[in-house]
């Protein structure tokens, strides 16, 4: 019984209890409680000054009081008051779309802790002071616009002084200087600060706002001498060029306009309208004290920074739709939109995902309506209200970076960054921004005979490039017609200019199968060969068997004694058969096998050409055609697929075995024929990549020679060098020029003597040699304005310091300069002179 009792005892507990426990668990959560977790003040702050805005799913008022309430309640805590401030002053710099929100928080934190503002206005005048010392131009633009936007709290005339004073200094400029394009720079930066302060919550300033616009007009109105040189639309002649629209004539007017409408200037936001709400329900004017700017000094003469600037022409690839999807270059809207995405863009290289992302966000950092709601589909805006806007918030994005990967003369980052932004934003928004880039290319594609030749093939590599991220599928189908055109013709080169890049890509077959079947005889079956043949397998081919013995040879990694027999009986057939120069044929043979032999991969080729270094450098010092049947021979051997062709020829540039005239003059002298070598795709990539080698190099040098404290050997030694090469580059532009003036003046292999039923193909390949002219003629042009530039600014720095050299000499008799306790000169790119391998690997 006790047993029993023992295994049944229901008070000892058992099911019973177990069932009642688990009924009671119901009530009470008995499962161990987690430690609560508080996050930092500081972090939360953080987080929410770098957020705000960004959603479209929580009011920006609440948004901005709540970050107000806390910095405001807080402000004792050093941490909080510091980080808040410094965070604030960089997203101004790092950010620009928030900059309207960033400012509001400080507008309603005014009227409770004032000298929160005082602070922030001290950090913003000091980061001004800074950024323009190092002529920084952009942030300073940036820095003046969230001070703008502060205008209704700024003592006397806020930010007026400052503006007027840059108009002066932009006026000296361009009286020094009717090219100057510094002037210009100024006078824009004045002309986007102005729709900030007047759309703030100051009043009573649009007199001082139409008197500087009316001493703008003088510099805006006025055609800059180089607007021609970087106009994206220069046309095939004078009559069919389209007119260059400057951004800062188009700002000028877009003002005007704006100024006649009491400045509505409807697409800027204005959150400093919403008044802070107290917990009575008693509403605070936003601003109560007012403060005074810190003294700013524009210095005389400005610093102009490292980049070369020429007038600025507004692009965009949504012009003369049937509606409008951006705003048209009437509407201030054009110029405030572009300038924001364009800097934000611009200053996020570092981060495409972000800057993908601010561009899909576009509508969140604008009035309310701006946009139509996104991803509107194009036929929807037919059914658009009268009177409501039909901006499409994605095709305002990609225009934007559009306009940064069709920048004349050139953009501001590597072109791969662009891609990869308008990829993401493909991603993160399929349904939106594709349909935005399939009109894009529509009207690209439409204008490719118009365009800039330089931005036609920049065009061509983001296409292939794009459709590379995206299943290489396009609706080639829209452009069959086109299919039936001549090689000669613009639209048929980029056809065939883009799939050879999708073919680099990824590989024929794959390229084959996505096209209809008009353009299959586009893709030869002989690009599918991942290995040419190697031509003088075949007996019937002259020379065949000593180039067996050199492939035999190179294989066996024999020792060039061994090498040299074969190649000898080659030059002596070739005596015998009369051929000029004996060498041409040796070396077809000897670099056709190199070729054959590293096909297998980039890496077996550069091994390949390392072992052969020695006898290529010895042929161009032999004879230079010779030197030029190089590059015959790796074209020849790579025809099909030129790419790859081009790539060897780069990095034989690299070993000195082929020099940048050489190459020159065999892509526009050998194979230039009446023209029709301009109007391959990889002729133009070989050409513009060897004259970048060569001006890369004068650049480096030049910046060398710039570098501070370089003692006065070095400085000899790097003039001299200089010198040479500024010759030698002005030796490659006058070859590429003499050969392109033949073309488009018709003088090549009697042009103008052709049949009559070739004159419109004649006409097309005059068309070819102008347009190339007019790239090459910018670049040379833009390259001399650096160097003298950039000779110019190192001038005025030396003299700068050693005028400051010679005043402190004046002040302590210690002297700035001359030799250290180790007999060290001070100063230098690094502190001291430049190292000795330094100086080698530049010269």
């Amino acid at each position: 019984m006790a047993d029993y009792d023992r295994r049944t005892g229901a008070s000892r507990g058992g099911y019973n209890n177990r069932k009642r426990r688990y009924r009671d668990d119901d009530d009470y959560d008995r499962r161990p409680q987690r430690r609560r977790f508080e996050e930092p003040l500081h972090l939360k702050i953080r987080k929410q000054l770098l957020s705000v805005a960004e959603s479209p799913l929580k009011r920006t008022d609440e948004e901005i009081n709540s970050i107000a309430k806390l910095v405001v309640d807080n402000y004792e805590d050093t941490e909080i008051r510091n980080q808040s401030l410094d965070l604030a002053v960089q997203l101004v710099i790092e950010q620009p779309l928030k900059i309207p929100f960033i400012a509001a928080i400080v507008l309603v934190i005014n009227p409770t802790k004032p000298e929160v503002v005082q602070e922030i206005l001290v950090k913003a005048g000091a980061a001004i002071k800074e950024h323009l010392e190092a002529g920084a131009w952009r942030e300073v633009k940036l820095l003046l616009r969230f001070l703008g936007c502060l205008q209704g709290l700024l003592e006397g005339d806020g930010v007026f002084p400052i503006l007027k004073e840059l108009f002066s200094r932009a006026v000296d400029l361009q009286t020094a200087s009717s090219e100057d394009s510094l002037g210009l720079e100024l006078v824009k930066i004045i002309l986007l600060t102005l729709p900030y302060v007047m759309a703030s919550s100051a009043t009573e300033f649009e007199a001082q706002a139409l008197a500087l616009l009316d001493k703008t007009d003088i510099i805006a109105s006025t055609p800059h001498a180089l607007e021609a040189l970087v106009n994206p639309y220069p046309g095939n002649d004078e009559d069919d060029a389209q007119e260059p629209q400057s951004i800062i004539a188009l700002l000028q007017r877009q003002l005007q306009g704006e100024s006649q409408q009491a400045w509505k200037l409807a697409c800027i936001p204005r959150p400093w309208n919403v008044a802070k709400k107290e917990e009575d329900g008693m509403e605070v004017p936003a601003a109560a004290t007012k403060h005074a700017l810190p003294q700013i000094h524009i210095p005389s003469p400005v610093v102009p920074g490292p980049r070369l600037r020429l007038p600025e022409i507004y692009f965009s690839v949504y012009a003369d739709q049937e509606i409008e999807t951006v705003p048209s270059t009437a509407d201030i809207a054009s110029s405030i939109l572009r300038d924001s995405l364009v800097d934000t863009i611009n200053i996020l290289d570092f981060n495409r995902n972000a800057t993908a992302k601010f561009l899909i966000d576009l509508d969140c950092y604008f009035a309310a309506d701006t946009f139509v709601k996104r991803a509107t589909q194009f036929d929807k805006l037919r059914h658009v209200d009268e009177g409501r806007s039909t901006w499409k918030p994605e095709d305002v994005a990609v225009d934007a970076v559009f306009s940064q990967l069709l920048q004349l003369p050139s953009s501001e980052h590597k072109l791969v960054y662009y891609h990869s932004v308008l990829t993401e934003a493909c991603k993160v928004a399929p349904a939106a921004i594709a349909p935005s880039l399939g009109r894009a290319i529509r009207w690209l594609y439409k204008n490719v005979d118009q365009m800039d030749l330089e931005l036609v093939y920049r065009f061509e590599d983001w296409f292939s490039h794009h459709l590379s991220n995206f299943g290489f599928t396009w609706k080639w189908t829209e452009w069959v017609d086109d299919v039936q055109l001549p090689m000669v013709h613009p639209k048929k080169a980029f056809m065939v200019g883009s799939l050879e890049k999708e073919i680099r890509l990824s590989f024929a077959a794959r390229i084959r199968g996505t096209l209809p079947e008009p353009y299959q005889p586009l893709i030869s079956e002989a690009k599918e060969k991942d290995t040419p043949d190697f031509k003088y397998n075949s007996d019937q081919m002259r020379y065949s068997e000593p180039a067996k013995e050199i492939l035999r040879l190179l294989r066996a990694k024999a020792p060039d004694a061994d090498i040299q027999l074969p190649l000898t009986n080659i030059e002596e057939t070739a005596r015998s058969l009369g051929v000029a120069d004996p060498l041409i044929p040796s070396t077809d043979a000897y670099v056709t096998t190199i070729c054959y032999l590293g096909s297998k991969s980039l890496s077996h080729a550069l091994s390949q050409i390392e072992r052969c270094k020695d006898r290529l450098l010895s042929i161009g010092t032999q004879s230079e055609p010779a030197r030029r049947q190089i590059i015959t021979s790796v074209m020849e051997y790579w025809q099909e697929k030129p790419g790859v062709g081009v790539n060897m020829v780069d990095k034989l540039l690299n070993y000195t075995i082929l020099t940048p005239i050489s190459v020159v003059m065999w892509a526009l002298g050998d194979q230039l024929g009446k023209g029709q070598g301009l109007v391959h795709s990889h002729i133009f990539e070989m050409v513009s990549s060897t004259v970048t080698k060569v001006t890369n190099r004068v650049r480096q040098i030049v910046m060398a020679r710039n570098a501070a404290g370089l003692p006065a050997d070095q400085v000899a030694i790097l003039d001299e060098t200089l010198t040479k090469e500024r010759e030698e580059m002005g030796k490659l532009f006058a070859i590429i020029e003499d050969a392109l003036v033949g073309v488009a003046g018709a003088s090549v292999d009697d042009m103008a003597e052709s049949a009559d039923q070739d004159l419109k193909g004649e006409a097309m390949l005059r068309g070819w040699g102008a347009r190339w002219l007019r790239v090459f003629r910018r670049k040379m042009a833009v390259e001399e304005a650096w160097v003298q530039e950039m000779l110019e600014q190192g001038a005025q720095a030396q003299a700068q310091a050693q005028a400051q050299a010679e005043a402190m000499e004046g002040v302590d008799g210690s002297g700035i300069g001359g030799p250290d306790r180790n007999g060290d000169t001070n100063g230098g790119a690094n502190g001291g002179e430049m190292r000795d391998a330094e100086l080698d690997d530049i010269l």
